[in-house]
């Protein structure tokens, strides 16, 4: 019983299973969101998913920030394991710095999508379970400046992901460190 509870929360070596189970949801909600806000741009009104994909994509994404506003509750809360005692000092300013950067943007591109949606100053209904109120501000083109923030902070959030995977692989691949084994060893 005291090891499976052990299980969820983080340790000195390795990411507990809510933390893994935060990131991988995360990063797999971040590649649809970003998959379905590419496929859904070039809809033309004749199709059927012209609706139906920009009411997905809003739904999951205002879940998201829900999400994610829990995910760093739950880092507060559970901490982190301590840094792996091969890493150079450079390697973990570079991996704090790379973490702060992918929330930075996360929320960049989650509120910039957010305000692209309110700016019809109509409540986002969250897959009709709910309603959010949207937030209109005193900015002449609401729409288009946070679509411009939206499209390109979403460009960069997936080429810093990339980047973190592929410094997990490197480290995994040709360090032989555990860093990736902490977050996907169950």
């Amino acid at each position: 019983m005291i090891r499976n509870k052990l299980l969820w929360k983080n340790s000195p070596q390795q990411y507990g299973l809510l933390s893994k189970l935060l990131h991988w949801l995360s990063a797999l909600t971040v590649i649809v969101l970003f998959a379905s806000g590419y496929w859904m741009v070039d809809l033309d009104y004749s199709s059927q998913w012209y609706q139906v994909v920009p009411h997905w994509h809003e739904s999951v994404g205002i879940l998201l920030i829900a999400f994610t506003l829990f995910r760093l509750f739950w880092r507060r809360l559970a901490g982190s394991p301590s840094g792996i005692l091969t890493h150079t000092a450079i390697e973990k300013k570079a991996s704090a710095s790379m973490i702060f950067v992918l929330y930075v943007t996360l929320f960049t591109v989650l509120l910039s999508g957010f305000l692209i949606t309110s700016a019809n100053e109509k409540a986002i209904a969250v897959f009709d379970w709910f309603n959010v109120s949207p937030i209109v501000l005193a900015i002449k083109n609401q729409e288009d400046i946070s679509g411009l923030v939206h499209y390109y902070g979403a460009y960069a959030m997936i080429i810093f992901a990339l980047l973190h995977a592929l410094a997990a692989l490197k480290h995994h691949f040709i360090d032989k460190d555990n860093t990736l084994k902490r977050m996907t060893k169950i």
